[in-house]
């Protein structure tokens, strides 16, 4: 191959990459960023509080298409006014398994206090799988599934997007309240979320 032709094939591979990344940037895939939350874990703390309410930050926006209806899109929107839990997980996490569970104990207990819990299904590329693990273990709240992390993503503020299981509890204006890097009991949880709930 010439010179010139070599030139001429650098030029259009070039061009080609910055069409390819010109179309992730748009439509409806593209990552969208928003709020004010920033996240902090001083001293690598995994249980992290914001307050006084005044604090805390709003997360950026939070949608995505339904695990057990792709057809329909949960967004935090639906929550409003509502304390609302937000459970990062996986189906393939282990601490999951046990975690679920005591999610689902401290949503019983708090849904009619105004509570609201959202999972977001995340590196889980077997959606059958990940509706097995929220049937077998009969959850009823709903979770986003989102097998490459948009939503954690667009969340905004560098959120450890590793931290898996990790739960974010959001107050009625949905400022971020607390976060908790690690797996939960239902006695850890149940505390901050009636806390919140009592807010006024």
């Amino acid at each position: 191959m010439s010179l010139r032709s070599r030139i001429f094939a650098l030029l259009a591979l070039a061009l080609a990459g910055c069409l390819a990344l010109t179309g992730c940037a748009t439509g409806d895939d593209a990552v969208a960023q928003g709020g004010t939350f920033e996240f902090v874990a001083p001293g690598g703390k995994t249980d992290i509080f914001y307050d006084p309410p005044e604090s805390r930050g709003q997360p950026g926006p939070i949608r995505g298409p339904d695990l057990m209806d792709p057809d329909r899109e949960r967004s935090l929107e639906e929550f409003a006014g509502d304390v609302v839990v937000l459970n990062v997980w996986g189906q393939w996490c282990g601490p999951c398994r046990t975690e679920m569970t005591q999610l689902q104990e401290v949503y019983d207990t708090t849904r009619d206090q105004g509570v609201s819990f959202l999972g977001i299904d995340v590196r889980d590329n077997d959606r059958d799988a990940a509706k097995d693990f929220i049937l077998d273990r009969n959850i009823t709240f709903p979770s986003i599934y989102d097998p490459p992390m948009r939503t954690m993503i667009a969340f905004g503020g560098r959120y450890p997007t590793s931290a898996i299981p990790s739960t974010i509890v959001l107050d009625r204006e949905h400022r971020v309240a607390a976060v908790f890097l690690r797996e939960l009991l239902a006695e850890d949880l149940l505390p901050v979320v009636q806390r919140l709930a009592d807010e006024s």
